[in-house]
């Protein structure tokens, strides 16, 4: 059951980050990123500070037990050298307490020795200690100083992206629009092109009616009686009448036509037919 409902929690939670990864503000995932990696490296930098002090401890530990061991020699020669005067005189209680005392020198400078030894491998390591230290800080300045760096970059590329998104949404939208409140380009070429299409069509229809063609006729004898009126007016006035300008391949091939006999034998009446046969 235990597992269950930890499966269950896991679940939900990846489900939460997911939907807030989504919903969450780039520019301000970015400055919390960048404010992280600048407390990590303040964090870096105060260990690497503690450790360079550790260094520094030790040293001055180290100094002042070898100035130390230097006057401890210096009063154990003093004391056998004072305890072999006393011997050359004779006098034995003073080379006794001489001997006792360089004797106690001597202890402690064993024990003198022994911290300085100690002392020295706790400096060696917190010099290797404090080297590593600060190589880290200085490293973690350059990643930290190339993160700066990219976050300019990445603030001006999601600023692209803002306006990219924009300028695609109002795209979409102009899309979206025409044709709805107003029609668009394609759609009036199409109706023009139909519209054309039809009226072709009906013209080709009426050049090809009998109607059309009866027009035709009637506005062909109109013209010819018009023309035969005028060369009345125009024989009665003395006039000439100008023979109409026949094509040159016309002319070259057929010949003209008589112009005074074909008028009488068009209003000459037809023949009565005689009665009885």
């Amino acid at each position: 059951m235990m597992k269950l409902f930890k499966r269950w929690w896991a679940y939900l939670t990846a489900g939460a980050n997911q939907k807030f990864n989504e919903n969450a503000d780039p520019k301000i995932q970015l400055e919390q990123a960048i404010t992280e990696a600048q407390d990590q490296h303040r964090r870096l930098k105060e260990h690497a500070a503690n450790v360079i002090a550790q260094q520094h401890l030790t040293e001055q530990q180290l100094d002042r037990q070898l100035a130390q061991l230097e006057k401890l020699n210096a009063n154990a020669r003093q004391a056998v050298k004072m305890a072999d005067d006393a011997t050359k005189k004779g006098d034995a209680a003073k080379a006794a307490e001489y001997t006792r005392a360089a004797e106690t020198i001597a202890t402690q400078l064993i024990a003198v020795e022994a911290q300085i030894a100690d002392l020295k491998e706790q400096h060696y390591a917190a010099t290797q200690a404090a080297d590593q230290a600060k190589a880290a800080v200085t490293t973690n300045g350059q990643v930290l100083q190339q993160k700066l760096a990219e976050k300019q970059k990445l603030l001006s590329q999601l600023e692209q992206a803002k306006m990219q998104e924009q300028m695609n949404k109002a795209m979409a939208s102009l899309s979206e629009t025409v044709g709805q409140e107003v029609p668009t380009l394609n759609e009036v070429r199409d109706k023009i092109e139909q519209r054309y299409a039809k009226a072709k069509g009906m013209s080709e229809l009426q050049e090809t009616s009998v109607e059309n063609r009866m027009v035709e006729i009637e506005a062909a004898a109109q013209n010819f009686e018009a023309q035969a009126r005028l060369d009345e007016i125009r024989s009665q006035m003395g006039i000439e009448t100008a023979a109409p300008a026949a094509p040159e391949t016309a002319t070259a091939t057929s010949p003209a036509a008589p112009t005074e006999t074909e008028p009488s034998t068009a209003t000459e009446p037809p023949a009565q037919p005689t009665p009885g046969v």
